[in-house]
């Protein structure tokens, strides 16, 4: 590796980038390869990764929350990147975004033409989405722009669960899903880029662990999707405050006044899901929240969530979030069993609203 040039990844940042995301990304692929070795008392190796911001113009920008970017190149047509990263962007799930990026989708599509090898993070892949890049393809980003792809970019095969997707077989696209999943996508490039140990030494330094279970365990099952449809929207209200009544079908019926049928139809084109799928969504949230902050079995966690059997709510509860309960509160008991933080003291804080 001393004798070969450094690889140049630029990162693409506009000012909707966030902020911590991008400067990360910076530190993360700029230190491989270096950082491992000098904490480990052995001579600094070469540079590897060379890391270079890209952006529409020259200046010097605020990106969201205030964090200033100042651009190394600008998108111009003579620039075509080896590596592109688009870094992830603050947009809301409701917004129309496909005719705003029309001069970097131009861009992208010119680097892609000319063989760029393109990752995106998080929701940086709508991006690439609105340059038609990954038409026909498989994509992933943040689970809460599932809603956004499927309406506004239709022809995209998204997938709201996996931590990275390949889009095309050589591997020449890349996206990855919601928010710290850039740190499955860094260690991918130093991964792929200069070597599986480079990769692993990086991860050691900098404590990031794997998204072996890709984003399904934090999805929010029990987010309402947009639609005009108020009896559904009604539904929707009766059914959260009743998620535990014995026969939520049969009394969601009964208290809209429509036939079953009508209900159930109108329900699952406005939602896209059934009336009781959408329970059960609603059950296993439910049982997430109680699994995150208490130690009460999961026996009875599943009692009152609204099933008796409990086998059959296991069964459930791992199709919808991949995991075991038993593995889902893993994840968050440092939350409440953290000795330092218990022995901290309280303290409240009354904030004056001007």
């Amino acid at each position: 590796m001393a004798d070969q040039r450094p690889l140049e990844v630029q990162l693409l940042a506009i000012p909707e980038t966030c902020g911590s995301a991008l400067y990360g990304m910076v530190d993360v692929l700029a230190t491989s390869g270096r950082v491992w070795r000098e904490i480990s008392g052995l001579e600094a190796g070469p540079e590897l990764i060379r890391t270079r911001i890209v952006s529409p113009c020259a200046e010097q920008f605020r990106c969201e929350n205030g964090v200033p970017v100042s651009p190394d190149l600008t998108t111009e047509y003579s620039n075509v990147p080896e590596v592109l990263v688009i870094m992830d962007i603050w947009v809301g799930a409701d917004d129309t975004v496909a005719d705003r990026y029309e001069e970097l989708s131009a861009w992208l599509k010119h680097c892609w033409s000319n063989g760029t090898i393109i990752y995106s993070a998080c929701s940086g892949a709508i991006m690439l989405a609105a340059a038609g890049l990954l038409d026909g393809r498989s994509a992933t980003s943040h689970w809460v722009y599932e809603d956004m792809f499927r309406e506004q970019f239709p022809e995209v095969n998204f997938d709201p669960t996996p931590a990275l997707v390949f889009a095309d077989g050589s591997g020449r696209l890349v996206t990855a899903g919601g928010a710290y999943s850039w740190h499955d996508l860094a260690l991918h490039i130093i991964s792929r880029h200069i070597s599986p140990g480079e990769a692993v030494s990086t991860a050691k330094f900098f404590l990031m662990s794997w998204h072996a279970d890709g984003q399904l365990p934090y999805a929010n099952l029990a987010r309402q999707r947009p639609h005009a449809d108020s009896l559904v929207r009604r539904a929707e209200t009766w059914l959260a405050a009743n998620l535990c009544h014995s026969d939520p079908v049969t009394g969601v019926v009964e208290v809209i006044g429509v036939p079953e049928r009508s209900l159930k139809r109108r329900f699952s084109q406005a939602t896209g899901n059934t009336i009781i799928g959408y329970v059960q969504n609603l059950r296993v949230e439910a049982a997430k929240q109680a699994l995150e902050v208490s130690q009460k079995p999961v026996d009875e966690i599943s009692v009152e969530v609204g099933y008796e059997n409990v086998a059959f709510f296991r069964r459930l509860f791992k199709r919808a979030t991949g995991l075991t309960p038993r593995e889902y509160r893993k994840m968050y008991e440092p939350f409440w069993t953290d000795q330092s933080m218990r022995k901290m003291p309280h303290v409240d804080v009354q904030r004056k609203i001007a």
